[in-house]
């Protein structure tokens, strides 16, 4: 295994060090000034990829991960949570700095100071062995999987509800090879639904736990997939959680999106109605409705493609008391929505804005547009276009995942 020295953390979660041949190594396991030995977990023509198997020498910032399977969910276990909020702070600064974008002056990195048992919603895999079915997870940089009781990330619901599933699957004698995931969330109630994802197109009934407010189990094609149904096969119970966001109620369901890290997406929520704020605002990749319905002062325009988060938004529209239009559809696709009268609210997937969203907004300058992202790579291309009519106004990181590398930050632009 050969030694390198790591120079830095990078966007993404890894250390990068140069290997003697001269060829970049991004490296899991590794933090800014350590010499590590590397065990290669991947090679292409430009870069390798490892896992730091050995720690030669180590930085003061290193601190003793609390799970094994910690490369696996959450890497950045091995820091401080000072030294993880840092390094978020200058992977934002740099990707911002390298193209030349001036942001506005921003304070350290946004969280509530809680580190673990904060996650709402965790898939599982499934394992089994001599001793029978357990819950796992996929290793890092392997085909393999690790045997897990639970996630120390996870609200303790979660993990509650995923053993109490486990159990009965276990009475049942189900095989592990017949299963794919469950995916499990909760609200800050503590209330749990899930979904169970099974190759068979026929599955034993199993019995709802009292760990579980409600339970659906799909059919997955074996060739898709963990966690893409593909036809419902049962349910049981009541699969609806409810949350308050800024005093507002929100409906969802087991299926449809919803924030992972509630107390810390009310703190951008807050951001956002102070900074962002309108009589009326178009909500694009609207999910359920949270960030629109929260902000609104008067009317709303929810765009969102997803059906089962769709008909999320209209529950949570019929209380809202803001005069609300849903609209199933791909933002790119209903582009006559983004309007110089209204306020633009982004909230895309990590592949950010597509590009005639991005010439819309620039053809008929809405006044104000919010772009909340959980990519600031992309985040950072898309405000490039923008700058050309739009000056940034305010600007936050917020940290939404304690423990990982992943980082979302809020830009509020102003039309110039």
């Amino acid at each position: 295994m050969e030694e390198v020295k790591i120079e830095k953390l990078v966007h993404g979660g890894q250390g990068l060090g140069t290997l003697a041949s001269g060829q970049k190594v991004f490296v899991w396991n590794a933090l800014p000034s350590e010499t590590v030995k590397l065990r290669i977990i991947k090679k292409k023509h430009s870069y390798i990829e490892a896992i730091a198997e050995e720690i030669i020498v180590s930085s003061s910032e290193r601190i003793e991960p609390q799970e094994e399977n910690y490369l696996a969910t959450s890497p950045w276990q091995i820091m401080t949570f000072e030294a993880e909020n840092k390094y978020k702070k200058e992977i934002v600064t740099e990707l911002f700095a390298h193209e030349k974008i001036n942001i506005a002056e921003y304070n350290n990195v946004v969280h509530d100071g809680r580190q673990w048992q904060y996650r709402n919603k965790m898939e599982y895999s499934f394992w089994g062995d001599d001793n029978g079915l357990h819950l796992a997870l996929h290793r890092r940089g392997t085909h393999g999987k690790q045997i897990v009781t639970g996630s120390k990330l996870a609200l303790p619901a979660i993990d509650a509800a995923a053993n109490a599933v486990l159990s009965e699957l276990q009475n049942l004698q189900i095989r592990a090879g017949d299963l794919k995931a469950i995916i499990v969330r909760c609200n800050q109630n503590g209330e749990a639904v899930a979904s169970l994802f099974v190759k068979p197109e026929k599955f034993p009934r199993i019995r709802l736990p009292k760990a579980l407010k409600g339970l659906r189990v799909y059919h997955s094609n074996p060739k898709s997939p963990a966690s893409v149904p593909t036809k419902l096969l049962y349910e049981l119970g009541e699969v609806l959680l409810q949350d308050i966001l800024l005093d507002k109620k929100f409906v969802y369901d087991v299926d449809s999106f919803f924030q992972v890290n509630i107390p810390v997406f009310e703190k951008a929520l807050s951001s956002i109605r102070i900074h962002g704020a309108d009589v009326a605002i178009t909500d694009m990749y609207a999910g359920t409705g949270s960030i629109g319905l929260s902000v609104a002062e008067k009317s709303v325009d929810l765009i969102e493609l997803d059906p089962t988060s769709a008909k999320m938004a209209n529950e949570n529209a019929r209380g809202s008391g803001l005069d609300v239009k849903v609209i199933e559809a791909s933002t790119e696709k209903v582009l006559e929505y983004i309007t110089s009268e209204t306020t633009i609210v982004f909230d895309p997937p990590r592949a950010g804005l597509h590009a005639k969203v991005v010439d819309r907004v620039l053809e008929v300058l809405p006044h104000k547009v919010v772009y909340l992202s959980c990519n600031p790579a992309t985040q950072a291309r898309d405000l490039i276009k923008l700058q050309e009519k739009y000056t940034i106004k305010h600007f936050e990181i917020f940290n939404f995942f304690p423990r990982t590398p992943h980082i979302e930050t809020l830009a509020v632009l102003h039309r110039k």
